[in-house]
C-alpha cells in the first residue's frame, strides 16, 4: 500500500508529472503520453483528487502530494492514477480552502494570502496579496465566508494571547479591514488554541468561533475548561456573546480550522451542528452538538452521535434531516495511519446511525485521521475510501439512500482528499 519518497523523487526525475493535469480518460483508452493536454471540461464543475506518496498529507505531512483532476468519478470511468497525471502541490498544503473556481490559502513559508487555480497541469497563481498588520502561519488559521467575495480569516496571534482577524476581498485579495477581537483569555489559560473553528450562520447573520484556552503554548498544552462558543457579529466583529459549553471538551478540527476536514455544517433551517469529543482516559468520545436557528448555545438535551466508539473526525449535511460522517473505531486500532475509520448516515433527528455499505456489505475500516474524501454536489455525496483491500470512490443518493460504487483509484498512495471545483 506505501510508496517511497525515493520512488515519488525517482517519479520526478523521470518526468512523469510533467503530463497534463486535466486527464479525463473517460473519453480514450489510449495510454496518455507526457506531452498531451487535455481540454478543460465541460460539465459545471469537476473533481480534484489529492494523494500523497510515503505518508499522509494532513497536518503538514504533504510534501509529496499530487493534484490529479478528473470530470467524472462514475464507474465506466478508468481507474485513476497519479502516475504521469498530475501536479506537485508543494509549496502549498493540502489544507487550503476552497471556493467555485479557486482555492485560497497562506502558502509554506510565505508571508501572504493566495489565490490559486489548478489549471493545465499548474499551479496558476491569480492573485497575491502580502500581510498587512496582522500575520499567519500556514496551516494555523480559521476561516469563514461572509458573502461569496468577502473572507474572513482568523487566528491566534503570535504569542497566542489575542485572536485576530483580516477580512479580504475574495475578488482581488485586497484586505478590507483587519483588527483584533475583543475576547479574554479563558480563566486560567495563558494561551489560546491556534485557530479553533469559525462558521458564519448565513440563516441568522452571525459568526460562531468555536475556542478553548491552554495551560501552556505547544502540544504539551492542556486546555482549562470546556471549549467555549464566542458569537460576533461580522459587520463590526463585536463579540455578542462568549460562553463555555457543558456537554463536550473540544471541537473536531481545533489544529486547523476545517482548511481539511469539514466538522460544522447546517441544516435547511439554520440549525447548526458541530463535531466535537470529549476525552476519557484513552477514549476520545465523539458527539455531535447543535446550536438551534437563533440561539448562543447548544441544545442540552441534543446528541446526534450518541454511544461513540471514538471520535467524531467530520460531518457533512446530506439533505432530508440526513448527515454523512466520518469516525474513528479506537477499538479497532489507535493508530493515526492504520485502518480503523468508518463512514456512517446518521438521521439528525434520532441520532441513529447506519454504518455506509453498498449491495448490502459495509464498507471497511479506511486509514487516515487527517483525511477528507468526501463532497456532496448536485444531490449526491462521493465518498472516497481507502481501505486495506481497495481505493474507490462511492456515490450516495441523497433522494433514494441508495449507494453504488463509483470509479476506482490507484493504490500505491495515500488518497487524502477530494475537492469539487466549478470550471
Amino acid at each position: 500500500m506505501k510508496t517511497t519518497k525515493f520512488s515519488f523523487l525517482r517519479f520526478l526525475k523521470a518526468g512523469v508529472f510533467a503530463a497534463a493535469l486535466f486527464s479525463f480518460a473517460a473519453c480514450s483508452k489510449d495510454t496518455p503520453s507526457e506531452n498531451t493536454v487535455d481540454p478543460e471540461p465541460a460539465g459545471k464543475y469537476h473533481f480534484d483528487i489529492f494523494m500523497t506518496v510515503g505518508q499522509h498529507g494532513g497536518m503538514g505531512g504533504g510534501d509529496n502530494t499530487i493534484v490529479k483532476s478528473v470530470e467524472s468519478l462514475t464507474a465506466d470511468q478508468p481507474m485513476i492514477d497519479i502516475k504521469g497525471y498530475g501536479v506537485e502541490l508543494n509549496p502549498y498544503t493540502i489544507e487550503l480552502i476552497a471556493k467555485g473556481k479557486y482555492y485560497y490559502q497562506v502558502p509554506s513559508k510565505q508571508t501572504r494570502f493566495t489565490k490559486f487555480r489548478i489549471l493545465d497541469n499548474k499551479i496558476e497563481v491569480v492573485q497575491e496579496q502580502p500581510f498587512g498588520v496582522n500575520s499567519y502561519t500556514e496551516r494555523k488559521y480559521t476561516h469563514a465566508w461572509l458573502d461569496d467575495k468577502t473572507l474572513l480569516i482568523m487566528a491566534a496571534n503570535g504569542d497566542a494571547d489575542k485572536i485576530v482577524w483580516t477580512k479580504l476581498n475574495a475578488e482581488d485579495m485586497r484586505i478590507l479591514s483587519e483588527g483584533t477581537l475583543d475576547l479574554p483569555l479563558p480563566a486560567g489559560a495563558a494561551v489560546f488554541t491556534t485557530t479553533g473553528i469559525l462558521t458564519y450562520n448565513e440563516k441568522v447573520g452571525k459568526l460562531y468561533y468555536f475556542y478553548y484556552g491552554k495551560d501552556k503554548a505547544g502540544r504539551k498544552g492542556v486546555a482549562t475548561s470546556n471549549f467555549l462558543t464566542a458569537v460576533i457579529n461580522p459587520s463590526d466583529m463585536k463579540v455578542e456573546s462568549n460562553k463555555v459549553n457543558t456537554l463536550a471538551g473540544e471541537m473536531a478540527g481545533s489544529s486547523y480550522g476545517q482548511l481539511l476536514q469539514d466538522c460544522v455544517t447546517y441544516d435547511e433551517a439554520g440549525n447548526l451542528y458541530l463535531a466535537a469529543f470529549t476525552k476519557k482516559g484513552d477514549l476520545e468520545e465523539g458527539c455531535l452538538l447543535r446550536i438551534n436557528k437563533g440561539e448562543t448555545d447548544f441544545d442540552p438535551s441534543y446528541n446526534g452521535y450518541p454511544n461513540a466508539d471514538g471520535k467524531l473526525c467530520t460531518v457533512q449535511y446530506l439533505g432530508n434531516g440526513k448527515a454523512l460522517t466520518y469516525a474513528w473505531n479506537q477499538s479497532a486500532n489507535a493508530g493515526r495511519d492504520t485502518y480503523s475509520l468508518y463512514y456512517s448516515i446518521v438521521d439528525l433527528k434520532t441520532g441513529q446511525r447506519t454504518r455506509l455499505a453498498c449491495d448490502g456489505k459495509e464498507i471497511g475500516f479506511n486509514s487516515g485521521r487527517f483525511s477528507q474524501r468526501s463532497v456532496v454536489v448536485d444531490g449526491k455525496a462521493y465518498i472516497g475510501v481507502n481501505t486495506e483491500k481497495s481505493t474507490c470512490i462511492y456515490i450516495y443518493d441523497v433522494a433514494t439512500g441508495k449507494v453504488e460504487k463509483g470509479a476506482d483509484i490507484a493504490q500505491g498512495y495515500y488518497f487524502d482528499v477530494l475537492r469539487v471545483v466549478e470550471n
